[in-house]
């Protein structure tokens, strides 16, 4: 059960009042939640969500957990665990229910959609260089939340949306679709480093940022990639440009958000913009 001053904090929504900047909290599977920590001390406390570190934050005295909740994540009541194995404590919150649409493509590249064996050998090998990129934990005090848009591109698809390729039905959707013209910059939404970039089967050249704590963005199906990998970025920086390579219908820039190790939903981390025409919408 949470504890009396956690509860206090909720009822009281201390994120009201917060003079960091955080991003939108949305307790749905996909979404991003804020706890409250019972915790003073100066020491940051350590936080872990399905056996995976958690992003710790602070403002003024209050510590906060910053996780992000996987799409499979069952509905109801969930909890993180503070504190070493042997003090460490429950404390919970609630995941509310979100029903996502089904988006039905077709892809001209049957082996976009029925990989051979031979591509199936490619993307296991792949599989480990993403999680690796994904996975990192990079310790930083301050993350930059105050995020801008990689590129000012069509909104042309939303974050999880069931997937159903040529009739077959794939993984949802883990991030945002920006489409643009090839070639158009792409900039990095926040100060971060190059954790890896690549060329791969199903998201083409792909360029990640590590922005600390487990805060990591992605790029994919870029035309050039303009990083390398563990060079250090200011926001604003352009990190490749707008392409169409691995598997895609048209030329567009995927973005996507890992918060510990879980794709999250991109939009609680923007900052509001104007409607630009033929946007998808929710």
């Amino acid at each position: 059960m949470i504890n009396k001053l956690v509860l206090l904090a909720l009822i009281y929504n201390p994120l009201a009042a917060l003079a960091i900047n955080l991003p939108q909290q949305s307790a749905i599977p996909g979404g991003v939640v804020i706890v409250p920590l019972e915790n003073h001390n100066a020491v940051k406390p350590r936080v872990n969500y399905n056996n995976k570190p958690v992003m710790v934050v602070k403002d003024n005295e209050q510590w906060f957990a910053v996780v992000g909740i996987p799409l499979t994540a069952k509905i109801g009541q969930q909890s993180v665990t503070v504190g070493p194995d042997k003090q460490s404590r429950e404390v919970t919150f609630t995941i509310s229910d979100k029903q996502y649409p089904t988006q039905y493509i077709e892809i001209k590249d049957k082996r976009k959609v029925n990989p051979t064996n031979h591509d199936i050998t490619r993307i296991n090998a792949e599989r480990a260089q993403i999680d690796g990129a994904l996975e990192y934990w990079m310790d930083k005090a301050a993350i930059d939340f105050n995020f801008i848009w990689p590129i000012e591109g069509r909104v042309s698809g939303l974050f999880g949306r069931r997937r159903v390729f040529n009739g077959q039905p794939r993984k949802p959707h883990s991030g945002m679709d920006l489409a643009a013209p090839i070639g158009t910059e792409v900039h990095a939404p926040a100060a971060g480093i190059v954790r890896g970039t690549g060329n791969y089967f199903f998201n083409g050249n792909t360029v990640f940022i590590d922005h600390g704590q487990g805060l990591v963005t992605m790029f994919c199906h870029l035309n050039k990639i303009a990083v390398e990998d563990g060079q250090l970025l200011q926001q604003g920086a352009v990190i490749g440009t707008v392409g169409m390579t691995g598997r895609v219908t048209g030329p567009h820039l995927h973005f996507g958000v890992s918060l510990n190790d879980v794709r999250v939903e991109p939009r609680l981390f923007l900052p509001e913009r104007q409607t630009v025409a033929g946007d998808e919408k929710d």
